[in-house]
């Protein structure tokens, strides 16, 4: 496996020209034909995502702030530092800052080799 030696401080996808987005680590997965790439998100208060969805899934983690997660055909979640969430593959979500600081939320993402990371959809 062969890992980035340096952060990204650009992730190619279209989320980053949204929010600022890190990414930490870039490498090939043991499951054929997907690789894992890890971002930390900064969301600035009252500020959304868009809705848009991952060839793969989104284990998350909220490292600061608060907030609220729209995931398509299931309940809107409200998530506070410390709180994790699953996103699945290919299914439409929208994070929203709910403030009053700015939310920070460590992903990974165990997707298909040669998708872009995130890519927005209308709902």
């Amino acid at each position: 496996m062969s890992t980035d030696a340096a952060p990204n401080p650009q992730p190619h996808d279209e989320l980053a020209g949204k929010l600022k987005r890190t990414e930490l680590q870039h490498t090939e997965s043991s499951i054929p034909g997907r690789e894992i790439v890890q971002v930390l998100t900064e969301i600035p208060a009252g500020v959304e995502s868009g809705w848009h969805q991952h060839p793969g899934e989104e284990v998350g983690y909220i490292v600061a702030g608060s907030v609220r997660m729209e995931i398509d055909k299931l309940p809107t979640l409200t998530l506070n530092a410390g709180d994790p969430f699953l996103i699945p593959p290919r299914t439409p979500h929208n994070a929203l800052d709910l403030g009053p600081e700015t939310g920070r939320m460590l992903s990974t993402y165990i997707v298909e080799v040669g998708e872009p990371i995130a890519t927005f959809v209308s709902t």
